[in-house]
């Protein structure tokens, strides 16, 4: 249980070292923003820092992490990195709290059923093959690119289908690596800069603008087309789901929030999940043997079926284990009424936050804890990771919606590689970590080697 309430006064929260006045902490966070989220743990379970004049808590502990995402989640909001992304996510899920948020989880929740995910396999699986066919035999590949083309494709295809949406796709396709670009920095920075007229805004906000235009395009034409049988795509699903409890539906803008929602979390988070995946086992042989052996043994030379998934145990350690390492960096919660959390007083209006990786990197958690080893999630595993402690998707009602969408898209191309190829790290490069909303490689280049 986490030390929610305790007897005797409340305190306040030890600042972490380094402030300067006005800066607050935001010369350390800007250079080295992954080493000093990490190094909050040594201070204590709820840590103050400042970013400029802007006060938030640190929560390096599971237990109080999970009493802010579960226990007691109806005392917090969203928090100010989520007002920050609605100027681009709209009201979708992402944004969005309380009794509205719970409507739209109901009417999309529908969307991501297992007969669905199913379906949308089956799209995955013709992307990772047309991925994997576009490669050469010794001939370098960046990872990067191919695992955000590859989930670019993936989801695009899965929410738009027939000949109206191909603009559609293209624009995803031109426009989303660059608000993915321009997103952290807008999170963080303040408001007020947001209509500075430098080159990062004006590529961020046109880039915006295309593509909540062309989405919205698409959904006046699906609705002018509203009699046409046989469409089955996530469109087609929001533009017809109904909220059980009410029996209202989605207007179109509502709908196009959405989508841009499932557009971001289905592309960035997978992607950079996927290369980080190929380049752990690039440098793992050991890891990288124990793979091929099961993927041959389920998937052989054919093309992966969405039933393959639930057969590929050791595939999914692999992916956990690279989630687990390279997992988001940061994300807030508002307090929306006075509380006391391990003893330490927190006002209503005040901003937490979290940060999965640091938590996932935590020694007193993990054994190990920055070193790769699938064998940890084995179900005999001795130290198997305990649930709270493991938050990749985050919890409670803000859980991810797309989660085993997620799994299927990452293993689905994890198997569909590994049945055809061995991926062998370039000579010379050092992979980096870029600090982003999910810590990027710093470049992937890798040469593929047939296996067969």
């Amino acid at each position: 249980m986490a030390r929610t309430e305790q007897l005797g006064p409340a305190v306040h929260a030890p600042a972490a070292p380094g402030r300067l006045p006005l800066l607050g902490h935001a010369i350390p966070l800007w250079r080295q923003p992954i080493a000093f989220l990490e190094s909050l743990r040594e201070h204590g379970d709820i840590v103050r820092l400042d970013i400029g004049t802007w006060p938030v808590h640190v929560l390096t502990s599971p237990e109080h992490v999970h009493a802010v995402l579960v226990q007691q989640a109806q005392k917090f909001g969203r928090g100010r990195i989520f007002d920050r992304l609605r100027p681009m996510f709209g009201n979708g899920i992402v944004t969005t709290d309380g009794e509205f948020h719970r409507k739209q989880r109901r009417m999309i929740q529908p969307a991501f059923h297992r007969s669905h995910i199913t379906e949308y396999a089956e799209v995955m699986s013709r992307a990772a093959e047309e991925m994997t066919a576009s490669w050469t035999a010794g001939r370098e590949v960046s990872m990067v690119t191919e695992a955000r083309r590859y989930a670019l494709s993936s989801v695009a295809e899965m929410i738009f289908s027939g000949d109206l949406s191909r603009p559609a796709i293209a624009e995803v396709h031109r426009s989303l690596p660059i608000v993915l670009e321009g997103m952290l920095l807008r999170a963080v920075m303040p408001k007020s800069l947001d209509r500075l007229p430098i080159p990062l805004n004006r590529r961020f906000d046109a880039a915006a603008a295309r593509l909540r235009g062309i989405i919205d395009q698409v959904i006046a034409q699906y609705d002018a087309e509203e009699a046409e049988e046989g469409r089955h795509d996530l469109l087609s699903l929001l533009l017809s789901s109904v909220d059980p409890e009410t029996g209202t539906t989605m207007s179109p803008e509502q709908v196009r929030d959405e989508v841009i929602a499932i557009l971001f979390s289905g592309t960035e988070t997978s992607a950079t999940t996927l290369s980080w995946v190929f380049h752990e086992v690039g440098r793992h042989p050991e890891v990288e043997k124990r793979l091929h052996e099961e993927v041959d043994a389920v998937v052989g030379t054919r093309r992966v079926r969405p039933s393959d998934i639930a057969q590929l145990p050791y595939a999914n350690h692999v992916f956990q284990e690279a989630l687990r390492l390279h997992s988001p960096l940061l994300f807030t919660r508002r307090a929306l009424v006075p509380l006391t959390l391990g003893g330490v007083s927190i006002p209503a209006g005040a901003e937490l936050a979290y940060s999965p990786y640091a938590l996932h990197r935590d020694p007193a958690l993990f054994r190990d804890p920055t070193v790769f080893d699938p064998e940890r999630w084995q179900e005999n595993a001795d130290e198997q990771p305990r649930a709270h402690r493991y938050i990749p998707f985050s919890a409670g009602q803000h859980k991810c919606i797309g989660d085993t969408f997620a799994v299927a898209e990452i293993l689905t191309a994890v198997a569909t590689v590994a049945s055809r190829w061995r991926l062998v790290p370039a000579p010379g490069v050092t992979v980096r970590e870029l600090p982003a909303g999910m810590p990027q490689p710093s470049e992937l280049p890798m040469i593929p080697v047939s296996r067969h």
